[in-house]
């Protein structure tokens, strides 16, 4: 059957919105490159004319001058029709990438209520509730032990009036503690010597030629 009637043509895939605007990007750029040389010889031409007396001559070049202005503005215009025709397809595709977007985000929160739903079934507020009720109980039971290991028993009975006199007592006790005014006699007490013992009373001593205490003679 091929042979006969040939083999159809495979259908050409649906247009991509990407693909066109790199291919919208890829003669702009070629458009660029185009003004780009004709902007060249623009300014050779008028360099040309510049040096050029008023004449046929320089009419030429005028008119090739005029020539090639007029082409760079066709491209220039072609090239901003580009332009603006690939910032449409980029906002629609910018809107149709936000729609999926929107999509996923919505589907992932489907499968999160789906499953929050599902964990939740297995959550009882009613015992939660008791749950909590029973940890205060032996909260409150832990500290009434603590307050009744902390009594104190065994200690013989006394009046506040007897411990304020008491702790008034001490208190002065504890001023007379802090009086340092014995320290007053032992500042005034006299000083120690710097000096040997009777070492004053020999300096009046006559001594001999080896340093020895002479001996005074008894008067004849």
């Amino acid at each position: 059957m091929n042979r006969l009637f040939g083999k159809g043509k495979d259908k050409a895939p649906p247009p991509n919105l990407n693909d066109c605007v790199a291919n919208i990007d890829s003669r702009g750029e070629s458009m660029d490159k185009k003004i780009g040389r004709l902007d060249a010889e623009l300014n050779k031409y008028k360099n040309q004319m510049k040096k050029m007396r008023d004449g046929p001559a320089k009419n030429m070049v005028k008119q090739k001058a005029m020539r090639v202005l007029k082409q760079k503005k066709t491209y220039e215009n072609q090239r901003d029709n580009l332009m603006q025709q690939g910032f449409n397809i980029e906002q629609q595709s910018y809107a149709i990438q936000s729609l999926k977007d929107t999509k996923t985000t919505v589907d992932a929160m489907k499968i999160g209520v789906k499953q929050f739903k599902k964990e939740y079934k297995h959550v009882n507020i009613d015992k939660i509730e008791d749950l909590q009720d029973e940890l205060e109980d032996l909260t409150e039971q832990s500290s009434e032990i603590q307050e009744i290991m902390g009594r104190s028993y065994g200690m013989p009975e006394v009046d506040d009036d007897e411990l304020e006199a008491e702790l008034d007592a001490l208190g002065d006790e504890m001023g007379l503690d802090e009086d340092t005014s014995y320290l007053d006699d032992a500042v005034a007490a006299p000083s120690i010597p710097s000096s040997e013992p009777g070492a004053d009373s020999s300096r009046d001593v006559p001594v001999d030629e080896f340093g020895l205490p002479q001996i005074p003679q008894a008067a004849k």
